[in-house]
């Protein structure tokens, strides 16, 4: 029997000790896949609710409210006798004595699952978060969604011709999903739901500018689906620049290439790193900052370690990436849960991890989508709804699901967005 101590609470264990760092896809399918097993399970996040990230820019363009899209933790695994659920945050990892360093104190464990996720990268210009704010947590779509409304706002107020049009110019930089999806529902919020809302500005008239340094928009997709989306898009009135970066960016708008735009909004979507976990495990890692684990998972320098998720650099049986989405993730929690129970149960037996991949969707405003899965291709409105559908069924929270299926279907038929209220400071 084992005592342990966090902050101030005491804990009794006879099992074996498994904590699970995040709450994402990844950790959160790995906390529910090993609620059968002889582990007493500890899950550890910053946040007290999953998110349900792929529908994140919905929140920061005014059509979801956040609780729509996130659920509190405790209650997902309320049922779940053998977890505990911490509300606390990393600090280190001490391998050699397995330990994990928390604020509130030092967390042992027998196995450890690392799902911390990922943040923003600005390619080593930190200094633009401030003015170009990502979009990964809760807290960054409303800060978003608040300047998105504010800048509608500021513009009616404003006698200026000039700033006006400088305050209803929004610049996405990264032509990736999140680029693509929140291009097109911020072109649709200027050019339909807020048409009517004000009276001394146009909406319509708002300029939205999606700037992506490849040549294409959506890589991962095929040059075919691609070339819809950017189609789609300017149907919408997006303006689409391909093949130059950003090079400069402040509170005054963004330099492409060598031509100024002058924006009061800039939105982040170009690219992500991982969290601090390779400096955590004194682990090799891509230049990504995700750990290079082992086949099955676990870091080199101890078996009982796991990374999954954004945070691990994994590789198909083919050497390519796995891509960093939302069923990878989903998987690579099923996989190491049942690794872990296995080792528990006396089983040594060695699994390759092997991902199985189920395909990509992109939305691309209220009417348009893009899917692919293996050489199946659907575009358009068949892919919008069956986008719809797919997300909605794979929420987490029992009343969710029908909560947003009834907004979405308001929303499609009369283009309003509920959730346009300015919070914050």
């Amino acid at each position: 029997m084992v005592m342990r101590q966090t902050g101030c609470t005491e804990v009794t264990h006879s099992n074996h000790r498994v904590v699970i760092l995040g709450a994402g896809f990844g950790g959160l399918f790995a906390a529910q896949g090993l609620a059968r097993s002889k582990a007493d399970l500890t899950l550890v996040d910053r946040h007290n609710y999953h998110l349900f990230q792929p529908l994140l820019y919905q929140v920061a363009t005014a059509g979801l409210a956040p609780s729509d899209v996130a659920w509190p933790i405790r209650s997902i695994l309320s049922r779940q006798k053998n977890a505990i659920v911490l509300l606390d945050e990393v600090q280190g990892i001490a391998i050699d004595r397995h330990e994990v360093l928390l604020k509130s104190g030092n967390l042992p464990f027998d196995y450890l699952v690392v799902a911390t996720g990922s943040t923003h990268s600005y390619f080593g210009h930190e200094d633009w978060a401030g003015t170009a704010p990502g979009l990964k947590t809760v807290d960054d779509a409303t800060m978003i969604r608040r300047r998105l409304l504010t800048a509608f706002e500021q513009a009616e107020m404003s006698m200026d011709e000039t700033e006006r049009q400088q305050l209803l110019r929004f610049v996405i930089v990264g032509g990736g999903a999140t680029g693509v999806e929140l291009a097109g529902t911020i072109a649709e919020l200027a050019h339909r739901t807020l048409a009517r809302d004000f009276r001394r500005i146009d909406p319509r008239q708002a300029t939205i500018t999606l700037v992506e340094a490849g040549p294409r928009l959506l890589p991962f997709v095929s040059e075919s689906s691609s070339g819809y989306a950017q189609k789609a898009l300017q149907r919408l009135g997006v303006e689409v620049r391909l093949g130059t970066p950003v090079s400069h960016c402040d509170a005054s708008g963004v330099l492409i290439g060598s031509e100024f735009v002058a924006s009061r909004t800039v939105i982040w979507a170009a690219g992500v790193a991982a969290s601090p976990v390779a400096h955590w495990l004194n682990a090799e890692c891509d230049r990504a900052g995700r750990v290079l684990v082992q086949p099955d998972l676990s870091i080199a320098a101890d078996p009982h370690i796991f990374v999954i998720g954004d945070a691990a650099a994994v590789k198909t049986e083919t050497g390519q990436s796995v891509p960093g989405i939302a069923p990878a993730a989903k998987q690579q929690g099923r996989y190491v849960a049942k690794q872990i129970a296995r080792k528990i149960a006396g089983n040594n037996t060695q699994e390759t991890f092997r991902y199985r991949h189920a395909g990509y969707m992109a939305t691309i405003g209220r009417r348009s989508a893009v899917i692919e899965i293996n050489s199946l291709k659907i575009r358009g409105w068949l892919a919008w709804w069956i986008w719809g559908v797919a997300h909605i069924y794979f929420l987490v929270g029992v009343p969710s699901p029908m909560v947003v299926s009834i907004r979405w279907l308001w929303e499609y038929l009369t283009y309003r967005r509920g959730a346009r209220l300015i919070t914050g400071k």
